[in-house]
Parts: structure tokens; C-alpha cells; sequence
């Protein structure tokens, strides 16, 4: 399942039903699990391991060197979980040797054609990224999460579980969990209550996460009080304390 214009150097380690099309190059220290399909004209690089089950279209670039002017050339890591649906013209580097010198991404995404994933970043599981949106370095993008065509990512920051981007958004700070945001730069627009619904949270789990987004975004608090009101007694939902949680622990400040 290797066609015969594949270029797939002698270290490479494939498993089983692994198909790559022509004029696609696999790397050394590359490593594929079974039943993965790359497409034509695909260059995987760099130490990068890829799961089963994925599909990589035609001119991505997987696990070639950081964009990093101080990255030095060791070999640092890509992961790739399983069942990922990688589009047409994406790029994921590997990472730099700050931290753990890995980017990583989970299982399940669907990252759309031109998307691009810098050094050291981690993604969650079921992510959507529509097309041309970008992450710069070490973003942790959290599960469920939607980038909106065109949204960019500041390095460093976090994006919630369950939130979700609007087209072009420009993000340079945190976005809490379960949170729709737009323009440029973000600002909130309520929660995500339609793809909370799908995902199967109960009604109570709404109700409240509105009542906490009043708090948190149109209270007039300080991000401090905001938190306060979110760890008192009268919830019942843990989104409640998964959010708390997520605003105690930002560096970056939250788009608010």
C-alpha cells in the first residue's frame, strides 16, 4: 500500500494497512500505527509518531523543525493520537526544547486545509479547526473546542474546553471553557449553548453556566470577586468549578 514513487527512508517504522501515496516523503525517525492513509505529496518529518486510524491529505507538513530562530536542531518530538482527519496544506511542527520539547496533538480532531499548529502546543480530543486558523507556540487548546476560520492564537495561551472562535478571531489572551467569542481582538458573546446541547449537558448545566457567564463577564467584578461567586455553595454543576478552575489558574489574563 506504499506506491512506488513514496519516498520512505529505511528507519522509518510503519504498521499494518498503512497507505502512502505518490511523491510523499517519510522521514527517518518517523513512526506510523496501522490502518493510517497519507495522501499524495505529504512530507512527514523530524522525530514524529502518528496513531492509527488518521487520514493526511496532500501538502501538509507534519513534524518538520520549529519556526523558532533560537531552536538549535535537537531532536525534539511530534505525537499524534488516533483518528485524526488532517486536511490539505497543514503544518505541524515539532517542538523546541523548552519544556518537554513535544508538540502533541490528541485524538479524533478534524484540522481543515491551511491550518497551522506551531512548536510545543497541545491539543485536546475532538477539536474542530476550520480553515487557515493558526496557533502560535506552546497554545493548549482544550477538548471540543471550535476555531472559526481564520482565528489566530497568541502563544502561551489556553482555549477552553467546549468554547468555540467566530471567523478571524483574534486571540491574545485566555478563552474560558464553554465560551463563544469573536473579532478582533475577542470579546465574549455568551456560552456555547447549542454545541453543549449536542455534547449532551443537561439543562442544569446551561441554566448555569449563563448565570456564571453573567458574573464572570457582565457583573462589573474583578476577575478575583468573579472567581469568588464561582466557588460558593448554591452550584450544582461541575461546569462550574471546571470553569472557576480554569480562571484561577491563567497567566496570560482572560478575554473578558
Amino acid at each position: 500500500m506504499i506506491d512506488d514513487r513514496a519516498i520512505v527512508a529505511p528507519g522509518a517504522r510503519l504498521g499494518e494497512s498503512v497507505s502512502i501515496g505518490p511523491y510523499t516523503i517519510i522521514g527517518e525517525h518517523v513512526s506510523i500505527a496501522d490502518n493510517t492513509w497519507i495522501g499524495p505529496h505529504v512530507v512527514i518529518n523530524g522525530h514524529t509518531s502518528i496513531g492509527t486510524g488518521n487520514k493526511i491529505y496532500q501538502f501538509c507538513s507534519i513534524g518538520e523543525a520549529p519556526q523558532h530562530l533560537a531552536y538549535p536542531g535537537v531532536d525534539t518530538r511530534l505525537e499524534i493520537g488516533d483518528f485524526n482527519t488532517i486536511r490539505e496544506y497543514t503544518t505541524i511542527n515539532r517542538g523546541t526544547e523548552e519544556k518537554d520539547g513535544i508538540t502533541r496533538v490528541g485524538n479524533h480532531n478534524f484540522l481543515m486545509a491551511y491550518v497551522h499548529v506551531a512548536h510545543d502546543c497541545r491539543l485536546g480530543n475532538h477539536t474542530i479547526f476550520a480553515n487557515c486558523a493558526s496557533l502560535a507556540g506552546h497554545v493548549t487548546v482544550g477538548d471540543y473546542a471550535v476555531l472559526g476560520g481564520f482565528s489566530l492564537v497568541h502563544q502561551y495561551c489556553r482555549i477552553g474546553a467546549h468554547c468555540i472562535t467566530g471567523i478571524g478571531a483574534v486571540c491574545l489572551q485566555d478563552i474560558p471553557p464553554f465560551v463563544v467569542v469573536a473579532g478582533n481582538r475577542a470579546s465574549p458573546h455568551g456560552i456555547n449553548s447549542k454545541g453543549l446541547c449536542r455534547r449532551g449537558f443537561s439543562g442544569t448545566d446551561i441554566a448555569e453556566l449563563k448565570q456564571a457567564y453573567k458574573i464572570v463577564f457582565r457583573g462589573g467584578l474583578s476577575l478575583r470577586e468573579a472567581i469568588m461567586q464561582l466557588e460558593d455553595d448554591r452550584w450544582t454543576s461541575a461546569t462550574i468549578s471546571v470553569l472557576a478552575d480554569f480562571l484561577k489558574h491563567s497567566k496570560r489574563g482572560v478575554t473578558r
